[in-house]
């Protein structure tokens, strides 16, 4: 079962109604729209609760099911909301904010750092990319002073939808060695930082952004540690 996914549209959704399609076996919710963004790509998946008539329960993750279904996983073993009843989305918007402004330094971060990068994650408040980057950056304050510019620089953060076969004619496009945008599922979004020649970034991603790099705020280079002769993870945190 699909699941109609709202926060693609507007990430800025901090509530919203969805109708419950299914319960999965281990006790999740399965929405016909949701606001949660399901654990992927390096970005925790959306914590909050739900509310219907007769009850509600608080939301501790949601994570991915099959099909395209998004399962919305109960923070403890309450009663679920019956199948067709209509339920009330609400965010623990904090949180998420926070991971759109640490994802978007993110992507900044490559840009300051444009090496390949081999994995990383997302925090609510901190994150970090680990890249093929044999020896440790010589001025990490430089690389931080780059950094908030490009955030002071108040980019506008859109995206655009293309087909695999323009990812397949621009292989530069994928900076992760490790992950790339899944194949089969139709076009490929991508997120793109800056317009026209003030353009910085561009690259897939299915998570979720500010709008302007501005509303990331202050950003502090963390360690930048050695994790193998080939990698350097690099920390990053919101002042």
């Amino acid at each position: 079962m699909t699941t109609e996914l709202v926060f693609r549209a507007d990430a800025y959704a901090r509530d919203g109604e969805g109708r419950v399609l299914e319960h999965t076996e281990e006790g999740g919710i399965i929405l016909d729209a949701t606001i949660f963004y399901p654990t992927g790509g390096g970005q925790p998946g959306d914590s909050g609760r739900i509310d219907w008539a007769g009850g509600g329960m608080s939301i501790a993750t949601a994570v991915k099911g099959e099909a395209g279904a998004v399962i919305l996983v109960p923070a403890e073993p309450v009663r679920l909301p019956p199948v067709g009843a209509v339920v009330r989305q609400t965010l623990d918007w904090e949180r998420r904010h926070r991971h759109m402004r640490v994802h978007t330094a993110l992507h900044l971060l490559s840009v300051v750092i444009p090496l390949p990068v081999t994995g990383g994650a997302i925090g609510a408040g901190s994150g970090r990319l680990d890249f093929a980057m044999p020896n440790p950056p010589e001025d990490r304050e430089a690389l931080e002073q780059a950094l908030n510019e490009l955030v002071d620089a108040d980019y506008r953060v859109t995206e655009d939808w293309i087909d695999e076969s323009v990812l397949d004619a621009n292989p530069s496009l994928v900076k992760t060695m490790t992950v790339q945008p899944p194949r089969g599922q139709g076009p490929i979004r991508l997120v793109r930082i800056g317009e026209g020649r003030n353009q910085v970034d561009l690259q897939p991603c299915g998570g979720t952004h500010v709008a302007r790099t501005g509303e990331i705020g202050r950003i502090r280079l963390g360690k930048v540690e050695n994790k193998g002769r080939q990698n350097r993870r690099v920390n990053i945190a919101l002042d």
